[in-house]
């Protein structure tokens, strides 16, 4: 392993060749998914630049929705000594410490009362572990204060649009400089699962100079991947001076890291026949998942990644976009909320079977996963990324 240095922070993509980027999809439990994913990757960096190897220190951008918001906050929050607050290696334990109480009584005699509570009496769940849990760990810290740039959507409940967080547009918005506390209690309300938020920003004068009424971001943005690339083509477009100049035909130069948290599509547990019966508390409800939830989630991350992987092959760049996904999860699995110890251990080794899996594209017309050619294994891309993220941090810091 090389020798442990002193860690700048990353510089802008002006002194380098590339934009780099790492999106993680919602997912609730199943973010245990792209954390075991994050841990290999992050274990590679450090192979080859030591053991203080971060992953904020190699992506101009981390882009997170829902639970995929919380772990982006976890990566680039900073700790005591201005490093991230966690290492990659350490969000799947946080996970199995935490859903449990995050997710009560989600499982065994008493979820038929949960579920139903759903649809009837409020959220499933009143969110309260999960507020002071992420109060706690992300303290004051503010969006402006993250170690690189961040990207976390939200959905405004009271105005029906989309609220971005984006670490881009603070020059121009310091309205969204919010708590990162609040930004991740927002964008993991789940509907009928975790209850809306609400919260304000204020001034240096502790005025209020915007509210939000927020939920979860998953509602327009549950692959953020898209919103990652807009958000840095838009700093393009205002000649922000930290990015050279891209010609359209340059957009090739985006390297892409896009991660799932896995979905039950292979299952094919609906059918028209079956939609055709459904009400409200159907669609809601039905065998221990929730339909609509599904058809929008899935639907919207799909047509992401079939949209970024027609245009980078388009560019002819298809190897700087990475997609790892897992369609195949099956009953508990495919949950957003089943915490047992159980759940949580085969989400685990979901995610460590993954690495070991071809690098796949999903194909629209059928809405599988197939393997690309001649791209080895998800873990042969990572260590293929990996090298290129830290020959791109060099040079940056050459120049």
């Amino acid at each position: 392993m090389a020798a442990t240095t002193p860690v700048q922070p990353i510089q802008p993509p002006a002194y380098g060749k590339l934009i780099t980027i790492l999106s993680i999809d919602g997912g609730g439990v199943r973010g245990i998914i792209p954390g075991t994913i994050l841990s290999f990757l992050e274990s590679q960096l450090q192979e080859l630049d030591g053991e203080n190897a971060r992953l904020a220190d190699y992506f101009d951008v981390i882009a997170g929705t829902s639970t995929g918001g919380l772990v982006t906050a976890m990566l680039t929050a900073p700790g005591p000594d201005n490093r991230p607050l966690y290492a990659a290696k350490d969000i799947v334990s946080f996970y199995l410490d935490n859903c449990p109480k995050i997710f009560p009584g989600s499982s065994g005699p008493w979820s038929v009362v949960h579920k139903l509570a759903a649809g009837l009496a409020g959220p499933k769940y009143d969110g309260k572990y999960l507020h002071k849990l992420v109060e706690d760990k992300l303290g004051d810290t503010k969006l402006h204060q993250t170690l690189t740039n961040v990207v976390i959507p939200t959905f405004d409940i009271k105005y029906l649009q989309p609220v971005i967080f984006s670490s881009y547009k603070l020059k121009r918005d310091p309205t969204k400089d919010a708590l990162l506390s609040d930004i991740c209690i927002s964008t993991s309300a789940a509907p009928t699962f975790l209850p809306a938020h609400h919260f304000d920003t204020k001034n240096e004068k502790g005025e209020t100079i915007r509210s939000f009424d927020l939920v979860d971001g998953g509602v327009c943005a549950n692959n953020p991947t898209l919103v990652a690339v807009s958000e840095v083509s838009s700093e393009m477009v205002q000649r922000n001076p930290d990015f050279f100049a891209v010609k359209p035909t340059d957009y090739g130069r985006f390297l892409v890291i896009s991660i799932g948290t896995g979905s039950a599509k292979a299952e094919h547990k609906y059918t028209a026949g079956m939609a055709a019966k459904w009400g409200v508390m159907g669609w809601l409800l039905n065998g221990g998942s929730s339909p609509l939830i599904d058809t929008f989630s899935q639907s919207s991350a799909d047509m992401v990644d079939f949209h970024l992987s027609v245009v980078f092959q388009a560019l002819g760049s298809e190897k700087n976009y990475l997609r790892i996904q897992h369609d195949h999860l099956t009953g508990d699995e495919a949950s957003v909320d089943i915490s047992t110890e159980k759940n949580l251990a085969n989400l685990k080794e979901a995610g460590e079977s993954l690495l070991n899996k071809p690098v796949s594209r999903v194909n629209l017309e059928t809405g599988g996963f197939e393997p690309a050619q001649d791209e080895g294994t998800n873990k042969d891309a990572l260590v293929r990324f990996a090298k290129i993220l830290s020959d791109e941090r060099k040079r940056r810091q050459t120049k």
